[in-house]
C-alpha cells in the first residue's frame, strides 16, 4: 500500500500520479480564488456559507494529501521540515487553529510543485522559433512571473489584514489591496493608496526591500541571456567559416 501510494503522490510519470498533481494544483487555484472572494465586503450569507464549506472540502483534501505525504516519505522528518512540508502544514493549519494568524495566503507557494508536471510538456516547434536569448532565459522568466504572482498575492492578502480595519474603503478586499501591492513591489508609489497602521507600514517596508530585487532581476536576466546569446552565434559564424 505504501508503494502504491509513493507511486500516486511522488511519481507524476503515471497517469493515476500526473492525475493526482492536476487535481491537488486545481484545487490549490479554487481555494485561492475562495480566499480572495471571501474578503470582498457585503458578500450575502449564502456565498459565506458556500466559501466555508468549499474551505473545508479543501482542508480536508490537503489534511489527507498532507498525512499520506508524510506516510509515503522515505524520511518523513526530512519531508516535515522541508520547504514543501511547512507550507503544507500552513495551508491547512489555520482550519484547526480558528482565531489565530491566517496562512492561507502562503498556499499561493504550493504553486511550485506545478513544476513536476511542466517537464512532461513537450514545446511546440513554433516556441523554437524565438530569439536564442529568449530560449536562453525563458526557464528564469517564468519561474520571476510565477514568483511575482505568488508575492502580489501575498503582499494584497497581507496589507489587508493590517489595513482592513483602518482604511475598510481603500483596502476593502484583497482584490482591492492587489494596486497597491503591485505598485509597492515595482516600487513605482503613487501614494494614493497607502498603509496608515504600524504594522502596515513596516510590512510596506518589507515588500519595499523585495520589490527592489523584483525590478532588477529581469534586466540582469535579459542582459545575461544577450550576452551568452552573441558568445554562441559568434561560434556559430567561426565554425561555419
Amino acid at each position: 500500500m505504501r508503494v502504491k501510494l509513493r507511486s500516486i503522490v511522488e511519481d507524476n510519470t503515471s497517469r493515476s500520479g500526473k492525475l493526482f498533481d492536476y487535481l491537488i494544483q486545481v484545487l490549490i487555484l479554487l481555494s485561492l480564488i475562495a480566499f480572495s472572494v471571501e474578503t470582498l465586503p457585503n458578500i450575502s450569507t449564502t456565498v459565506k456559507f458556500y466559501l466555508d464549506l468549499f474551505e473545508t472540502f479543501c482542508v480536508v483534501i490537503f489534511s489527507i494529501e498532507y498525512l499520506i505525504r508524510v506516510y509515503v516519505a522515505k524520511k518523513p522528518l526530512k519531508y516535515i521540515f522541508s520547504f514543501y512540508g511547512i507550507i503544507d502544514l500552513l495551508a491547512i493549519l489555520p482550519f484547526y487553529l480558528r482565531g489565530t494568524l491566517d496562512f492561507r495566503a502562503l498556499r499561493a507557494f504550493r504553486v511550485f510543485r506545478i513544476f513536476r508536471a511542466l517537464k512532461l510538456i513537450r514545446y511546440n516547434k513554433a516556441l523554437h522559433r524565438f530569439h536564442l536569448a529568449a530560449k536562453l532565459v525563458k526557464e528564469e522568466i517564468v519561474l520571476f512571473l510565477i514568483v511575482t504572482a505568488i508575492f502580489v498575492f501575498i503582499a494584497s492578502a497581507g496589507i489587508y489584514y493590517f489595513e482592513n480595519d483602518a482604511q475598510p474603503e481603500v483596502f476593502a478586499s484583497i482584490f482591492h489591496s492587489a494596486w497597491w501591492a503591485v505598485v509597492t513591489l515595482t516600487t513605482v508609489g503613487y501614494g494614493d493608496v497607502y498603509p496608515i497602521t504600524t504594522g502596515g507600514k513596516i510590512f510596506t517596508f518589507c515588500i519595499l526591500i523585495i520589490g527592489v530585487g523584483i525590478v532588477t532581476i529581469p534586466a540582469g536576466l535579459v542582459a545575461t541571456s544577450l550576452s551568452k546569446a552573441r558568445e554562441i552565434e559568434e561560434k556559430e559564424n567561426e565554425t561555419l567559416s
